[in-house]
Formats: C-alpha cells, sequence, structure tokens
C-alpha cells in the first residue's frame, strides 16, 4: 500500500496560516454573496423581495447543512488518514461521500414541493414574501446534487492541505454567482427568480471544477476499488461518524432557521433587519472558521498519528489566530456598519432596526470564536458523539432563552437568546475535552 505523504512541516503559526489564509479569503466570498444577493435586490425599494430572498436562502442553507457532514466528515477522516499515511483510504472516502451527495441530492428534488410546504406551515411569512421566496426555491432545489457534493469535495481539499484549491474553488463559483447576479436581476429585470437562476448555474459548475481539483484523489485506483469503498467496518465508522454530525447540524439549523422564522413574527422590516445582520455574522463565521479549518486538519493528522502533544499544538495555535481576527472583525463591524446597512437597504425602518442591533453582531462576534474552535477540534478528531450530545444540551438552553427573551424584551431577544446559543456551544464542548485527550492517549 502506498504511504499518503507526511504531514508539511512541524506544527508552526506559518503552517496554520497557510491552511487557514486561503480559507479565510475562499469562505469571505460566501457572505459577500449573500450581500450582494441582498443589496441586489435592496434596490428595488422594497422590503419583501429582501425578505424572500433571505427566508428562501435560510430554508435552503439549513437543508443543505443537514448534509454538512459530508464537509465535517470527509475533512476529519481523510486527515486522520493522512496522519496515519493511508494514502488508499483517503481516496476510498472521497468516493462513498460523493455517493452520499448523489443521492441525497437526488431526494430532495423528489420531495421539493412537500419541503417548501413544510417550511411556510411551520413559520409563514406574509403573503407577498412567501410567494417570492416559493419561486426562488423552486428554482434553487435542481443545484442540491451539486452543492452536497462540494462538500465533500471541500472536505476533502482541506484536509489533505490544499485550500489554495478551495479559495479557487469558491473564488469561480462566487464570482460567477455574483456577475449573474448583477446581469440578471439589474440587467435583465429577473427579480428573486434571478438570483436564484444565478446561483444555481454557478453550483454546476463548481462542481466540475471541483472534482478537477480532487483529481489526486482519482489518480489511483483505491477511489474505484469498490471491495474497500464498501468495507463494512469503513462504512459503519464512516456512517457513525456523519450521523452524529448530521443530528448536529439538524440541531444548530433549526436553531437559526428558528431565529428567522420568529424574527418574521415581528414584521416584514424586522425581517429585513435581521437579514441584513445576518450577512455580518455570516462573514465573521466565515472568515473565522478558517482557524477552525485548520484546526480540524492539523487535529485530525495529529490524532491519525497518535500525538496529544500535535493536538494540543494545533487546537492552541490556531484559537490564538482566531481570537486576533474575532477581535479585527468586530472593531470592523462597529466602526463601518451603520454605512453598510445604509448601502444594503434603502428602506428606512429597515435601516433603522438594523442599526439599533448592530451591537449585537459586534458582540456576537467575539462571543461566537470558541464554539468554531471547540467545533473544528472535535471535527478534526471525529468526537463526533461528544459534538452531539453537547449540541442536544446547547439547542435546549437556547430554546428556553429564545421563548423567555422574546417574551420580555420582543425582537430584541432575538439577539440575546443567539448570544446564550454559543455560550451555551462552547461551554459543553470545553467540559468534554479532556475526555478526547484521554482517548488519543490511550491509541
Amino acid at each position: 500500500m502506498a504511504e499518503a505523504p507526511a504531514a508539511v512541516g512541524p506544527l508552526t503559526h506559518g503552517r496554520v496560516l497557510r491552511i487557514a489564509g486561503p480559507i479565510m479569503l475562499a469562505n469571505a466570498t460566501v457572505p459577500i454573496l449573500g450581500l450582494v444577493d441582498t443589496a441586489v435586490v435592496g434596490q428595488m425599494g422594497q422590503a419583501a423581495p429582501i425578505g424572500a430572498v433571505g427566508v428562501g436562502a435560510i430554508i435552503l442553507s439549513a437543508v443543505y447543512w443537514v448534509f454538512g457532514f459530508l464537509r465535517m466528515g470527509t475533512t476529519g477522516l481523510v486527515a486522520q488518514a493522512v496522519g496515519a499515511r493511508d494514502e488508499a483510504e483517503t481516496g476510498a472516502i472521497l468516493t462513498r461521500a460523493l455517493m452520499i451527495a448523489g443521492l441525497a441530492g437526488i431526494t430532495l428534488i423528489a420531495v421539493q414541493g412537500p419541503l417548501s410546504w413544510g417550511a411556510f406551515r411551520l413559520a409563514p411569512a406574509s403573503d407577498a414574501v412567501e410567494g417570492l421566496a416559493r419561486d426562488y426555491l423552486a428554482i434553487r432545489i435542481w443545484g442540491a446534487p451539486a452543492t452536497i457534493a462540494l462538500y465533500a469535495l471541500t472536505g476533502w481539499l482541506i484536509a489533505t492541505e490544499r485550500t489554495r484549491g478551495v479559495l479557487g474553488l469558491q473564488l469561480w463559483i462566487n464570482g460567477l454567482n455574483i456577475g449573474l447576479d448583477l446581469w440578471f436581476v439589474l440587467g435583465l429585470g429577473w427579480g428573486v427568480q434571478g438570483v436564484a437562476a444565478a446561483t444555481l448555474i454557478a453550483e454546476w459548475s463548481g462542481l466540475a471544477l471541483g472534482l478537477w481539483l480532487c483529481r489526486a484523489a482519482f489518480a489511483g485506483a483505491a477511489w474505484r476499488d469498490w471491495v474497500r469503498v464498501l468495507d463494512p467496518v469503513r462504512l459503519r465508522r464512516m456512517l457513525a461518524v456523519n450521523g452524529d454530525i448530521m443530528i448536529r447540524s439538524v440541531l444548530l439549523q433549526a436553531s437559526f432557521v428558528s431565529f428567522v422564522f420568529v424574527g418574521a413574527g415581528f414584521g416584514d422590516e424586522a425581517l429585513a433587519a435581521n437579514q441584513v445582520l445576518l450577512q455580518f455574522l455570516n462573514v465573521a463565521a466565515y472568515a473565522l472558521d478558517g482557524f477552525a479549518f485548520s484546526a480540524e486538519a492539523l487535529v485530525g493528522q495529529a490524532v491519525g498519528a497518535r500525538s496529544v502533544a500535535g493536538l494540543r499544538r494545533a487546537g492552541w495555535l490556531a484559537s490564538l489566530w482566531g481570537l486576533g481576527a474575532a477581535l479585527l472583525l468586530a472593531g470592523m463591524f462597529w466602526a463601518g456598519g451603520p454605512w453598510l446597512i445604509g448601502v444594503m437597504a434603502r428602506d428606512v425602518a429597515v435601516q433603522a432596526a438594523a442599526v439599533g442591533w448592530l451591537p449585537w453582531v459586534v458582540l456576537g462576534t467575539v462571543l461566537s470564536l470558541a464554539a468554531y474552535m471547540l467545533d473544528g477540534i472535535f471535527i478534526g478528531a471525529t468526537e463526533t458523539r461528544a459534538m452531539r450530545n453537547a449540541m442536544l444540551v446547547s439547542v435546549a438552553i437556547y430554546a428556553v432563552a429564545l421563548a423567555g427573551l422574546t417574551a420580555v424584551f420582543g425582537a430584541t431577544g432575538l439577539w440575546a437568546a443567539l448570544m446564550v446559543l454559543n455560550l451555551a456551544r462552547a461551554a459543553t464542548l470545553a467540559r468534554a475535552y479532556p475526555a478526547l485527550e484521554a482517548r488519543v492517549a490511550a491509541g
């Protein structure tokens, strides 16, 4: 069996940055796309189109991130295979993940009607918002196979420290999406449907590029060695890891969806203001995830090599850089947020509400860091059962906070409850960390 190349160099600040830098730039293009989507429909001068894009996007994001285990699980498992120098398994893992992605995407297309119906029955919006959001969903759902497969491809690239490939992939997808947004919406006047069509085209073109970037996984015969790919022991481990992550993702996305849908109950202006501000938090989350992804790759390799010292150092170095980035982003939001809100939304009521809630975004940028970094550490170590259990507790705490705080403080209580969620996520994972080290030490 051929061996995978050894990890590139020692665990240093430079290595963390080499992994995180391209990921940060790549991830930053994703919320920038959300900013453009919101700003483009915002030029229509109405709250309903902004809310429709926000509701439609959050529904699909929630559904897709149920399958986010393919990105996270692939990263953790492949990184550990790299650390153990098992090259054949790195290709087989990717094949398994792509098979799951194809099946999941086809299933979502088949159940698109009940999916849309169920989403709006759970939390109905105004007639204007719901009608436009349905049009958006009917177009975007056809990109499901490509979008889910891209999670697997991205996870493989991160685990093998090919993060420049991740950057190139995201620049292509989101650059094309933005260009088509401007053409379809501002040029052709397609409105919300134009935003959805632009995304659909970009998703399928991105899949083709992603397969090419992962061509090293397909260079040998291991990726199509069906005895290995379908090996019951390896399949059970992958299913167990991904099953736990899927439950964790469902719970987390349910929390985010509840934020948007409960916000819709406070009126179209509050819904639109929350959609604008969520783009700020998305910018922070995607930027800070660069360091969390570094932890995933480096922690996974340390676990594969059975190195507790490597595990600790990888988590520490990545978290240190993450803290610096969080503080920088918080300062930028505080200084430039009001201006950017004015650019993104022309409705005066939407602007006023968003500026009033901006301090929560600044605070949340810093408070969420610990949860992001611990997620990265646990994903790399594939300690997914602990992640699942921690999320169960965190979401229960969030649900109580959401009900109580919104009853007392109204729409502002939404933001306070979101802070509670992130603090609970960090606290529950920190409590489980000593057991993680003990498992690695035991081999």
